[in-house]
């Protein structure tokens, strides 16, 4: 017998249906979206989620590895170790930003990958099927991530510092708090062993030998950054092994990561100030006084190259790119460099000066209308001491490009006059004035021996010129005028021996003689045997020099 319902009965019957297949559909889907691994985001989540402290589950955190290639166990292994990698690396991974399409493609590679972080590029997703796994490539290369990361037996420390308790106290294992307590007592006393050894040890071995200022100026202020900063590569090692959550030590290893760099660069900084010492000490043992102020000089680029260097190590270890950065300032420096060329200029003029060594500090210089004394070469100019006394700033690109006349590099310095004497001194006379001349070259200390030209030169319009050419081998322009004195004076006394007369420029009326008048004309002396005999006399006097002390 058929039975009939009502067709709102059946209406009811379909509906229920519908409802109890929907929710069939929507617990496998529920099921397929939590384990299934449909998206980039799906399985860093599922394994991000599953080894929470507060969500331990690492059978579904192996999940994210292919169950065809790897067996539970070591999928477990390789997800436990790769969450301790990223907790050591302090890398935090922000899920709303990883992709949720199923079909994602890396624009880079144009295949299904998705790349974790751009700082770790082996560690990278794959679509195999319709998942998304860790990549064959990444799960080879987690065991060494693991070594890198937990270096020098820091891996046994992470199997056993979770055995000392695992009640919490402040969202902390208790194994980690005394992993905290223990860490900050081995670095004070880290820290006071290396004090003492630099600045007491060094310091007191440095001052019974003889260079306190050494070690009170210059190696104490380096002591304590050095003995600080030994601690941060092991802050570095042994906070990872705490592995506490993720965004405490993402912040705790940027940390350490930006003051490491910050006193490497204090510590480098102020060793400059010892290196620069000790090339002041070698340029003070160099006779080439330009080395004194290229010391200074060299200091102060050494420690502006230092903190160039410091600030890139810290903008990098706070992971800036600094590669836009470089770019950016190169283009700058380009722009800089065509705005400022004359400057530019003048640094290479001053680089070149320092290498080809043309003058030194104190030489006579003269260099188109600069004539003076060179006080100081710096960057940008050369700063000049005239003869007026005044000061002349040259900048070295000019001085360059420029002849420069270096009286101060000379051997001998010349001394160049006319010895004018009258007219009717007779020959044999000045024959015998000329040898004493020449005898006072001779005998004078400071004069060159080797090359001299002292002669009957010229007859003049009011006198018998003899021309005096020597050379004075002093260094500097005052010991020149001074024996330029001693010989002009030693001339004089020579004419007064030998009754010559110096001519002047006059015009006179000269009558020999008149009547009944004597002629007023000198009575040389023509004996040259007598002549001789005065020379002599006159050489055996004693002379000024010959009591001055030599240089």
């Amino acid at each position: 017998m058929n039975r009939s319902y009502p067709a709102s009965g059946k209406v009811l019957f379909i509906l229920l249906a519908m409802c109890w297949q929907g929710c069939q559909q929507a617990v496998i889907a529920q099921t397929e979206h939590a384990y299934s691994l449909i998206s980039p985001h799906q399985t860093l989540s599922t394994h991000l989620n599953n080894l929470d402290e507060n969500n331990f589950n690492p059978a579904e955190a192996a999940r994210v590895f292919n169950p065809a290639v790897h067996p539970r166990e070591e999928a477990e292994e390789l997800a436990r170790q790769l969450i301790q990698v990223y907790r050591a690396w302090g890398l935090m991974i922000d899920l709303e930003s990883v992709p949720m399409q199923p079909d994602y493609v890396d624009s880079l590679t144009n295949s299904h990958r998705y790349m974790i972080s751009s700082r770790y590029p082996e560690v990278y997703l794959e679509k195999i099927g319709r998942r998304w796994y860790y990549s064959e490539h990444t799960a080879s290369m987690i065991p060494e991530l693991h070594r890198r990361a937990f270096p020098f037996g820091a891996q046994l420390l992470l199997r056993l510092l979770p055995r000392l308790g695992t009640y919490q106290f402040a969202g902390l294992y208790a194994w980690q708090l005394i992993g905290i307590l223990a860490l900050v007592l081995f670095c004070v006393i880290i820290h006071k062993v290396f004090s003492y050894v630099l600045g007491e040890f060094i310091l007191d071995m440095l001052i019974k030998r003889g260079h306190k200022q050494i070690a009170k100026k210059y190696i104490a202020p380096v002591a304590r950054p050095v003995s600080i900063l030994v601690l941060f590569p092991i802050l570095l090692l042994l906070v990872p092994v705490l592995q506490l959550p993720i965004r405490i030590n993402n912040y705790a290893i940027l940390t350490l990561k930006a003051l490491w760099p910050v006193f490497a660069t204090i510590v480098f900084y102020r060793l400059v100030d010892l290196l620069g010492l000790y090339l002041q000490n070698l340029a003070e043992k160099t006779e080439n006084r330009l080395d004194d102020h290229l010391v200074p000089l060299v200091r102060k680029a050494l420690k502006v190259f230092v903190v160039i260097i410091g600030v890139m190590a810290i903008l990098a270890n706070l992971d800036v790119d600094i590669i836009p950065l470089l770019t950016g300032l190169s283009i700058g420096g380009l722009a800089f460099a065509l705005a400022a060329q004359d400057t530019l200029k003048n640094f290479f003029g001053s680089l070149m000066i320092f290498i080809d060594r043309p003058f030194q500090i104190g030489d006579w210089i003269t260099s188109g209308t600069i004539d003076g004394t060179v006080e100081e070469v710096g960057f940008r100019a050369t700063r000049v001491r005239t003869f007026r006394n005044s000061v002349t700033y040259v900048p070295n690109g000019m001085i360059t490009s420029t002849t420069i006349d270096n009286h101060g590099l000379r051997q001998y310095r010349r001394f160049y006059t006319h010895i004018a004497i009258t007219y009717g001194t007779p020959a044999e006379l000045i024959d015998t004035f000329v040898e004493g001349l020449r005898e006072i070259v001779r005998q004078h200390p400071h004069t060159r021996k080797d090359y001299y030209n002292i002669y009957l030169n010229e007859l003049g319009s009011h006198s018998l010129d003899v021309m005096f050419y020597i050379f004075f081998a002093v260094p500097t322009w005052p010991e020149e005028l001074r024996c330029r004195h001693e010989v002009l004076i030693e001339i004089i006394r020579l004419a007064e021996k030998l009754h010559v007369d110096f001519a002047f420029p006059t015009q006179t009326l000269h009558v020999d003689s008149m009547p009944g008048k004597m002629p007023e004309r000198p009575a040389f002396q023509r004996s040259t045997p007598e002549l001789k005999k005065r020379l002599e006399q006159y050489l055996s006097d004693p002379k000024e020099w010959q009591s001055t002390p030599s240089n």
